[in-house]
């Protein structure tokens, strides 16, 4: 399944209010889910001394899902489409790859 085929198979699951007129909803889901992850992680580093077994991990990785659903519910209310948006970032990356500015600040680099 490429990014778009996940986008559209993933808004059939989209119920919330005013779905596909509001983007605060998962604006706001995105950032809850983010949460999630950046949560278990510490768990990871505080409880298993930063190792990861394969419970954490299927954890970690259904959070990521969570992610990715409002990733995709979000490009979706504002018209972008999820492959454009993968390939738009590794344009990016790889051409600060090549510029020698992988690292640094700031999103012109």
């Amino acid at each position: 399944m490429n990014f778009d085929e996940y986008q559209e198979k993933s808004r059939k699951t989209a119920k919330y209010p005013n779905a596909g007129k509001d983007w605060v909803y998962p604006m706001l889901g995105l950032c809850g889910e983010a949460g999630e992850v950046a949560e278990k992680m510490k768990k990871v580093l505080r409880d298993c001394g930063g190792k990861i077994d394969e419970t954490k991990k299927n954890e970690i990785k259904k959070e990521l899902g969570d992610v990715l659903w409002y990733v995709a519910q979000l490009a979706t209310e504002l018209n972008l489409s999820l492959d454009e948006i993968a390939n738009g970032n590794i344009e990016k990356l790889y051409s600060r790859m090549e510029r020698n500015k992988l690292n640094g600040n700031g999103d012109d680099r």
